[in-house]
C-alpha cells in the first residue's frame, strides 16, 4: 500500500504509512504520549517497540537480514503453521518469510477499548506456494494495538476457510531487550509440560513459579497450552 492510500485506513494522527529500503510497506504506531511500534508487512512482524522517552524495548540482531523472504532475527515474528522443527516445514512456519496486508475494513475495537489506542489489523491468506507445502485453507489476522500508556498488544485469529479440519502451532517467537538478566522473572508458567531440547525433547512438568536467569541460557523450551 502506497502513501496515497494511507488515508483509507489511517486512525487518526496515531498511525502513519511509509516504505522501507526495501519497498516494503510498513505501519508506525504512536501513543498520545510518544511511544511507538513500527510493523513490517514482511512477516507481519512487529519491527521496534519504544516507551516514551525513546528507550527500546525489542531487541533486533544487528546481522539481521531484512529482505524478504528472509526470515527477520528480531522483534517479534510469527511462527505459524508451525513452531520450531516439530513437523515437516521449515523451522517456525512459513508466515514469517511471507508478505502481509492490511486490512481494509478490520472489525472495530469494542468501545471500552478504543481511547487513544493507535492500532492496525494484518492479514496473511494462503498462497497457491502455500497450499503446495501445506494444503489447508487459512486466514491468519493479527491486530496489533499500541495503548495511550505505551503498552504493546496482539491479538491473533485463525480461521478455516475450507471444510477440511487441520492442525497446526502458533507463536509469537518475541525478543526482548535485557539490560540485567538476572532481574529477569518469567511467570504464569507453573504446572505446563514442555519439550526440553538439551534433554532430547524429554516431556517435562514445570515445577516453579517463575523462571530466573544467571546467565545466557541457549535452551529453547517448548510449553503446551490448551486454549477451548
Amino acid at each position: 500500500m502506497d502513501h496515497s492510500s494511507a488515508d483509507e485506513i489511517q486512525r487518526g494522527a496515531a498511525v502513519e504509512i511509509g516504505k522501507d529500503e526495501y519497498g516494503i510497506s510498513q505501519v508506525l504506531l504512536r501513543s498520545p504520549r510518544g511511544a511507538s511500534t513500527r510493523v513490517s508487512l514482511h512477516g507481519g512482524q512487529v519491527r521496534s517497540w519504544k516507551t516514551e522517552r525513546g528507550e527500546e524495548l525489542l531487541f533486533s540482531s544487528i546481522k539481521a537480514n531484512l529482505k524478504p523472504p528472509a526470515a527477520v532475527r528480531g522483534g517479534i515474528p510469527i511462527c505459524f503453521p508451525q513452531f520450531g522443527k516439530r513437523g515437516s516445514l521449515e523451522q517456525h512456519g512459513f508466515a514469517r518469510n511471507r508478505i502481509w496486508t492490511i486490512e481494509e475494513n478490520p472489525p472495530p475495537l469494542a468501545s471500552t477499548d478504543s481511547s487513544n489506542k493507535a492500532f492496525i489489523d494484518l492479514l496473511l491468506k494462503s498462497s497457491d506456494d502455500d497450499l503446495k507445502t501445506w494444503p489447508h485453507g487459512y486466514e491468519l489476522r493479527v491486530r496489533v494495538i499500541l495503548s495511550v500508556d505505551g503498552s504493546l498488544s496482539l491479538v491473533s485469529r485463525i480461521r478455516n476457510v475450507n471444510s477440511k479440519p487441520f492442525s497446526f502451532s502458533f507463536a509469537y517467537r518475541t525478543y526482548l531487550s535485557v539490560s540485567d538478566i538476572s532481574e529477569v522473572r518469567v511467570e504464569g508458567l507453573e504446572t505446563l509440560d514442555y519439550l526440553d531440547n538439551l534433554c532430547n525433547r524429554e516431556r517435562f512438568t514445570e515445577q516453579g513459579d517463575a523462571l530466573t536467569f544467571e546467565s545466557e541460557v541457549p535452551r529453547p523450551i517448548f510449553f503446551f497450552f490448551s486454549f477451548s
